[in-house]
């Protein structure tokens, strides 16, 4: 817990009232003990449950009348400020981790404190499982995987050589002075019977989770950003990049180096083909391809167009 005072005063600005503060948290999921920013008048701002707001003075009228309005120049610069006084500790001593039946664990692999690994599972040399990590049973980590404290991880997953899981997202609040980093405490889950490629890195989420559902499969080289949710059965194919809180439906197909622009939705069965970019949502279930994204048959047809006129030219 944390006075409302004292984080007024750590960003300089005077405080009406105290209270005390226990987290950070997004307008959405933020409860009556936590405290969250607005960038802009939605119904995420009308609807909140956060103790307090980070707004700037045009946002202050529309707070609602259950939280306090916190009114700063750059709200999104205050909350990375304030990120860092609320960041988990990196290490701790809490207990030893438990290690169920008949596991495999090579030497030289590193498990964390207050972890959880399940019964018949592999962990091969050089993986570090950081603090208080669940690993469900039967699951096989490659050499020098990397998964960062909190992740939690179904039955019959796979992970290979060198993924990292559960870094911090690439958040900053930009200002003239540079960037201030955001801290990251939300967590990675994935379910039952995924499988991930080689050098994949999937982040932590923000708040709350960034969350890989069961059946999905990951190729090499595929980033995941912050609070991504991918829906079941998906393939995510090499080089795809997928900024943050992009949301995959069940049984989509991202063909390699596809990207999303972030904030957006894929709709169930989608499939996007080879580079394409999503820069909007998606809400049939069809072929995609391009960029900007559109039908793919869509996007054959204009680029034979355009050979056309380019050899009539020529």
């Amino acid at each position: 817990m944390k006075d409302l005072k004292f984080l007024c005063e750590y960003l300089e600005i005077e405080c009406e009232k105290n209270i005390a503060i226990k987290a950070l948290n997004s307008l959405s999921l933020a409860s009556n003990e936590e405290l969250s920013f607005a960038l802009k008048n939605n119904d995420e701002l009308a609807n909140t449950k956060a103790a307090a707001v980070l707004v700037n003075k045009a946002l202050k009228d529309y707070v609602p009348k259950n939280s306090l309005a916190i009114v700063v120049d750059d709200a999104k610069l205050a909350f990375a400020k304030l990120s860092k006084l609320f960041a988990k500790e990196l290490l701790s001593n809490a207990k030893n981790a438990i290690v169920g039946k008949n596991c495999n664990i090579m030497p030289n692999v590193h498990l964390g404190s207050n972890s959880v690994i399940g019964d018949e599972c592999i962990i091969m040399s050089g993986a570090f499982v950081g603090d208080n990590v669940k690993i469900g049973n039967k699951c096989i980590i490659y050499p020098n995987v990397v998964i960062y404290n909190d992740t939690k991880i179904g039955n019959n997953c796979i992970f290979h050589a060198n993924s990292v899981i559960g870094s911090d997202g690439f958040g900053y609040a930009s200002s003239i002075k540079g960037h201030t980093k955001i801290y990251h405490n939300g967590f990675v889950e994935i379910e039952d019977n995924v499988e991930i490629g080689s050098c994949v890195c999937i982040d932590r989420a923000v708040f709350d989770k960034t969350l890989i559902k069961s059946g999905s499969k990951i190729d090499n080289l595929v980033q995941i950003g912050h609070n991504c949710e991918i829906g079941n059965n998906c393939i995510i194919v090499s080089q795809t990049g997928l900024a943050g809180s992009s949301k995959l439906g069940s049984f989509v197909i991202m063909g390699g180096q596809s990207a999303t622009s972030g904030h957006l939705s894929i709709k169930d069965g989608c499939i996007i083909a080879a580079r394409g970019g999503v820069s909007k949502s998606l809400t049939e279930s069809k072929t995609y391809g391009g960029f900007p994204i559109m039908e793919q048959k869509e996007w054959l047809r204009m680029q034979a167009k355009l050979k056309r006129i380019t050899s009539d030219e020529s």
